[in-house]
């Protein structure tokens, strides 16, 4: 391996514990679908027969350690924090309402306070989405759009479907919306295109999901959009357009070439150096399709550095992820991970090896999760099978 790569690899895992693999056999799933072609020069994505490894993991985690179901539920404290960033913001935009928009005292603050601060908040709408802020399903979903209202832009009651979807449905082409499009592959898998994706991340992921697939406008919908055109009205009436910039600013900051950034790119992108025939699907090569990252940026993002931990475990709250990880601790160290964000941005723009097409692919599997307001225990993201409840939940 590179000796300079962000990503540490620990030994082979354990055999016994069950923490890689699937629910489906290899061989049985090759059998029973089609044949994914596998095109060198056009089609470079790693396709696999395989089924997600979260469940199974988390299965077998279960079975070794019951306890762990203890740790599901909303926390309490995430509230607070959210409280405290959302009048950070507010105040940070008043401040600087005479300040010029193009000026280094409005830039330093947008990106040094207002990128971490809204990253935070971006993560805590993701946090909220899997129903972990408070009991109640419509308490989050209102709690998600007070979130929502420092970024300038509604966006919170469209993300949990999408997300959710992702989890029921991670690598699934056409319904995963965090995977690069084919289209996107082609044009930016190059130094110059993919510096030109890590700036405008954030448009990417943004408008990406209504490419793939549009969901049905919804109350939710309507009330988010709503509350966030009424709060950046009375923003600018009492602030002026300068606050609002700022917000939106630190938005775009927040997706763009900054440190906290890179958790979107290092989550599921292939950052091992693996043999050009482990992305044809025949050859059964096993490919890491999520990775962890344990630093200290952890502190300012809910903790979703620990990606395998919450995919794992997506009803298990932020401040519950550590213990997960040293619970579990056999089943997590062998796990590919980054040492740094950072350095995931620039060795993903720098290094031939890694870019656009790397990410793992499924033709089949998963399932959509619907955009209604009325959500089942199991749409909180856990992927159990339909109908079965969600340990520690309730």
């Amino acid at each position: 391996m590179h000796q300079f790569s962000s990503l540490t690899t620990a030994a082979e895992p354990r055999p016994d514990n069950g923490a890689r693999g699937s629910t489906l056999s290899i061989r049985a799933a090759k059998e029973s679908q089609e044949p994914v072609p596998h095109e060198k020069g056009s089609d470079r994505f790693f396709w696999t027969y395989t089924e997600e490894p979260h469940r199974t993991r988390r299965q077998a985690i279960i079975k070794a350690y019951p306890e762990v179901t203890k740790l599901c539920g909303h926390e309490p404290l995430t509230k607070y924090v959210v409280f405290g960033v959302v009048v950070l913001q507010i105040v940070c935009a008043y401040v600087l309402r005479r300040t010029a928009v193009l000026s280094w005292p409005f830039f330093l603050t947008a990106y040094i306070i207002g990128a971490t601060a809204n990253q935070n908040l971006f993560l805590a709408i993701h946090e909220i989405s899997h129903n972990l802020a408070f009991r109640s399903p419509l308490a989050n979903r209102l709690f998600a759009m007070f979130a929502n209202l420092p970024i300038g832009v509604p966006y919170s009651a469209a993300f949990r479907p999408y997300h959710l979807t992702h989890h029921k449905s991670l690598g699934v082409e056409g319904l995963d919306t965090d995977l690069p499009t084919s289209l996107e592959a082609i044009f930016l898998d190059s130094v110059l295109g993919k510096a030109f994706f890590c700036t405008f991340q954030i448009l990417f992921y943004a408008l990406r999901p209504m490419m793939v697939y549009q969901l049905p406008l919804t109350k939710i919908h309507l009330l988010n959009i709503i509350t966030q055109v009424l709060f950046d009205y009375i923003l600018v009436r009492f602030a002026g357009w300068n606050a609002l910039a700022y917000l939106i600013m630190s938005s775009f900051l927040a997706g763009s070439l900054h440190p906290c950034a890179g958790h979107f790119i290092a989550e599921h992108y292939v950052f091992e150096k693996l043999p050009d025939s482990a992305r044809d699907p025949q050859t059964l090569t096993s490919v890491p399709e999520t990775y962890s990252y344990y630093g200290p940026l952890n502190f300012f993002t809910y903790n979703v550095g620990l990606h395998n931990e919450h995919h794992d475990f997506p009803a298990v709250p932020w401040t519950k992820l550590p213990v997960l990880n040293r619970m579990a601790k056999e089943f997590y160290d062998d796990l590919p991970q980054h040492a740094s964000w950072t350095y995931v941005l620039w060795q993903f723009i720098w290094d031939k090896d890694v870019g656009m097409y790397c990410r793992v692919k499924r033709r089949e599997g998963g399932r959509k999760v619907g955009g209604g307001g009325t959500w089942k225990e199991e749409e909180l993201g856990a992927n159990e099978e339909k109908g079965k409840p969600i340990s520690g939940v309730k």
